[in-house]
């Protein structure tokens, strides 16, 4: 039990990490469009962004591990596991975009609008309300 519940906690742990960075990257982005011609605001704000990126990328996979782990060794499964899954699928697929939106501004590539990218960052709220969601009422 007492493994079970500590691979829980760092699964937990990691995907709140990632979930910032989920969060966040966006808002980064939004920032370059706002720093216009300011080269040093901008070249600042990339490399935070690369950082940010890389880091989530590592937090993602500790996660996703963990989460194998947990459905594999320890036996979590049921219906509502695969609708999270998809919608973690999603989030996953959210992030690869924002940081393929960030390399491109670091080649010189315009970004979307500031609007556009501010409606952007907002998916992610839905999409973890429907994770928590699943997870905790396991409603099928």
């Amino acid at each position: 039990m007492q493994a079970y519940l500590w691979t829980k906690t760092a699964h937990v742990v990691f995907v709140m990490a990632w979930m910032g960075g989920v969060f966040y990257l966006p808002r980064i982005l939004v920032n370059i469009v706002e720093a216009g011609g300011d080269a040093a605001v901008r070249a600042r704000l990339i490399l935070m962004g690369r950082r940010l990126y890389r880091f989530g990328h590592i937090m993602f996979g500790l996660a996703a591990a963990l989460g194998l782990t947990l459905w594999l060794h320890f036996g979590i499964a049921g219906e509502w596991l695969h609708a999270k899954l998809v919608l973690v699928i999603l989030m996953l697929t959210h992030y690869i975009v924002a940081g393929r939106w960030l390399k491109g501004a670091d080649a010189g590539r315009a970004l979307p609008s500031a609007k556009t990218l501010r409606l952007f960052n907002e998916a992610p709220v839905l999409l973890l309300i429907g994770v928590v969601y699943l997870v905790l009422a396991k409603p099928f």
